[in-house]
């Protein structure tokens, strides 16, 4: 019997505004699942940089972590990032959110001066180091790219972020709906989603394709 890949999932807080982007994330779990590999997910043990309440939009005067909070969507299934291990897994995947430009990496706040949780940075390094892939959706690849910096990564065809993807040392590719970059040299995979005006069934296509690729390369 053939063993069931694995994929890390690296989760940054619960809510698109100051975390992890919940549809992305769960139709990603989804794919991994329909597609025959298993998951198993990590956050940071680190305090959010901000709580942001959904409804309106605005800043709350409350601290949360982002591994708690990134508990909510795994269903208490989730790990300390700090233990993970790039040779217990086949590939490691990032969604969106602003999560990952504000808890992973500052680049919501830094633009391409930013900086990127230790944690985070040592996860991707080793896993490339592994010759593993990594998957990242939404605005996640500008998190990879100021890791790996002459990365060839997608966040749509948003020009001012493309920008500054470029800055940091990255190759900008634009893109639409479910559509999947490739990196050949990092074996970085990436999808827009939710960086383009998206339905939820664009969001599932995504998730899809870019868990699809990166098992083909497996």
């Amino acid at each position: 019997m053939t063993k069931k890949k694995k994929i890390a999932l690296v989760l940054s807080g619960n809510g698109v505004y100051d975390g992890s982007e919940i549809h992305e994330t769960t139709l990603t779990m989804l794919a991994i699942a329909q597609q025959g590999a298993s998951y198993e997910i990590f956050a940071p043990n680190i305090e959010q940089a901000h709580v942001i309440n959904h409804l309106t939009g605005e800043e709350m005067p409350e601290k949360r972590n982002v591994l708690v909070e990134s508990a909510r969507i795994a269903r208490g299934n989730i790990a300390d990032l700090n233990t993970y291990k790039a040779e217990n897994f086949d590939a490691l995947v990032i969604p969106g959110g602003f999560g990952a430009a504000k808890n992973l990496c500052s680049f919501a706040f830094d633009g391409p001066d930013c900086s990127v949780n230790s944690d985070v940075e040592k996860a991707v390094l080793d896993t490339v180091d592994a010759g593993k892939p990594i998957g990242a959706i939404c605005i996640a690849p500008a998190v990879i790219t100021k890791i790996l910096k002459d990365v060839e990564v997608t966040i749509g065809n948003d020009s001012g972020t493309a920008g500054a993807i470029e800055k940091m040392g990255g190759k900008h590719t634009d893109t639409t709906h479910g559509e999947v970059v490739y990196d050949e040299k990092y074996k970085v995979f990436t999808t827009p989603c939710y960086m383009l005006d998206a339905t939820i069934e664009q969001i599932a296509t995504g998730a899809n394709n870019v868990i699809k690729a990166i098992l083909k390369t497996i």
